[in-house]
């Protein structure tokens, strides 16, 4: 039998604009005022933040690549950032692999991620670690980004004339991470980050990619929480934050969630649940807002207060942080470091 002719790049392409467009990157899920749910939410919604198992939750393996190689974060710093707060989310990125960090620790819930593998049996990478960083503090595509422009950002980042960021497509993550007066399409309406990976028209690679934004003053309440109390729940008090920036204290988080999902599912065709790749669940999104034993629903779970009053869950090198938990496949439920029965 003869092969089949070669599919038509513009063929390939229109389907991924459709996906870009029309469904958005994969998001993380949190309790937002007005939502609206999509088929998938509506399968899911009992068990998304029950820390307890569910018989509902059918994590699949849909056979594409994960990141098995040494990962290596290439953060691309946009807009005006302090120095402090570069420090805190550079110790949470190298302390995923500090295994001899005091436990409850951030490499021991990487360990859940860990479990997670490709076709070939191998597991996600033990190691990773911060390559090399580029800063944008001029913001050279402006202080309002679509989903496409921040595409562009990347672009410019890998493409500069002075110290591009190396081209890294199969075991690199590009992080975007834009400052408090930046606003991202959707976000604070239905988005703290989002992962996704970049068009070869746009960028010239395909290369996974996250994004993430400092929600102090856009925001904090939704995307900073518990660290900020929402508006539309009255009566609800924040906890002190671990670091003493609630902004990037509430990114870590969402950094954590798009890290782990970008590398169980950097094409969006390997780990998620759902029967519709279009809105697919993934390992963290099935965690939401569970950070410690018996969260569920609008109850965080158990967590620890340090004696200066601040609120985490785990150690990093030298810090504490505040960090969901991730969707176990092996025992189908989330869990973490943290968990009392540890």
């Amino acid at each position: 039998m003869h092969p089949a002719p070669p599919t038509p790049a513009a063929l390939i392409l229109v389907p991924l604009l459709f996906l870009f467009f029309f469904t958005g990157p994969v998001i993380a899920w949190r309790p937002w005022p007005n939502q609206s749910l999509n088929k998938t939410d509506f399968l899911f919604g009992g068990s998304k933040k029950y820390e307890g198992s569910s018989e509902f939750v059918q994590l699949k393996y849909h056979m594409g690549p994960v990141l098995t190689e040494n990962i290596t974060v290439f953060p691309i710093w946009y807009g005006s950032w302090q120095s402090s707060q570069k420090r805190i989310i550079r110790e949470f990125i190298s302390s995923i692999s500090a295994v001899d960090s005091k436990p409850p620790s951030v490499a021991g819930w990487w360990k859940t991620v860990q479990q997670y593998t490709d076709q070939t049996g191998a597991n996600i990478s033990r190691h990773v670690h911060i390559g090399a960083e580029k800063n944008d503090r001029f913001y050279s595509h402006g202080k309002s980004l679509t989903r496409l422009s921040v595409q562009s950002v990347i672009k410019s980042a890998v493409t500069s004339t002075t110290r591009p960021l190396p081209i890294n497509p199969k075991s690199g993550v590009y992080l975007l991470l834009t400052s408090e007066d930046v606003y991202v399409q959707d976000f604070c309406n239905n988005v703290c980050g989002f992962h996704y990976f970049t068009f070869p028209s746009i960028v010239g690679y395909t290369l996974p990619y996250a994004w993430v934004g400092n929600s102090a003053k856009l925001c904090p309440g939704v995307c900073a929480y518990p660290f900020a109390a929402p508006k539309y729940i009255p009566g609800l008090k924040a906890v002190k934050s671990p670091n003493g920036d609630v902004g990037v204290d509430g990114m870590i988080s969402v950094i954590a969630h798009e890290i782990a999902e970008v590398s169980t599912n950097p094409l969006i065709n390997a780990w998620y649940a759902g029967p519709d790749p279009v809105f697919p669940v993934e390992i963290a999104d099935l965690c939401e807002g569970i950070y410690g034993t018996g969260g569920g629903g609008s109850y965080t779970g158990q967590m620890f207060n340090g004696e200066d009053g601040a609120t985490y869950n785990m150690n990093g090198i030298r810090r504490r942080f505040l960090v969901q938990w991730v969707w176990n496949h092996m025992v189908n439920y989330c869990s973490g470091p943290n968990a009392l029965d540890q």
